[in-house]
């Protein structure tokens, strides 16, 4: 039997966001009860971009596409995790050579991000030139395990270079449990409409 291996951050209370800032923790409130004689129900408060979710062009680039635009085929399919646990500080060009990397491609990045439950403020993060290189090639999806692909760049240029090129950034995995090579991705964002970003469910098939 194949077997399915969940990538998907845990959304609760007290989980890892952007930052540590207490506005984008999410917030679970009891609406109603079994002790007052009804169903028990929940409420759920929180911003697209947290835990594990897929970025949207309007997120970065004023007039861009939004989230339903993405089509599910695009988030479905064969993929690569890369190790780059031994990068510190920015993922460059020179540190994707090694992985020959080809057109099209869905590629998931397990960073050291993978190894702790806490936001490193400096999370390694996807260069601009790495982007520039990515684009090249045409990949298809770029995954990481940080809930940012960047930081510390001006005018967010990793994010504008992806998304300008038709290349799909999820943020937010977890891929501490997960061996590098090829599987069956499965990302499914929330079917949401005309917003930056939709929270998503993913999960790795592997034989």
């Amino acid at each position: 039997m194949p077997r399915i291996i969940d990538i998907s951050m845990t959304i609760e209370e007290g989980m890892q966001v952007w930052k540590n800032y207490e506005a984008k923790k999410p917030s679970i409130t009891n609406v109603q009860n079994h002790d007052q004689g009804k169903p028990h129900e929940s409420l759920l408060t929180m911003n697209v971009h947290t835990g594990t979710h897929v970025d949207a062009p309007l997120h970065m680039i004023a007039g861009g596409a939004t989230i339903e635009t993405i089509s599910l085929d695009r988030l479905v399919g064969p993929a690569r995790v890369l190790d780059l646990t031994h990068v510190k500080g920015s993922i460059t060009k020179e540190d994707l050579l090694p992985f020959a990397i080809q057109r099209g491609e869905r590629l998931l990045f397990k960073t050291s991000s993978s190894l702790t439950e806490d936001f490193d403020l400096e999370f390694p993060f996807l260069r601009e030139d790495g982007a520039k290189y990515l684009a090249d090639i045409g990949v298809g999806i770029v995954a990481t395990d940080a809930l940012g692909i960047e930081r510390a760049q001006p005018d967010y240029a990793t994010h504008r270079t992806l998304m300008s090129n038709d290349i799909i950034i999820v943020e937010g995995l977890r891929l501490k449990h997960v061996d590098p090579g090829n599987y069956y991705l499965v990302i499914a964002p929330l079917k949401m409409t005309g917003i930056d970003a939709a929270p998503a469910r993913a999960f790795l098939i592997a034989d």
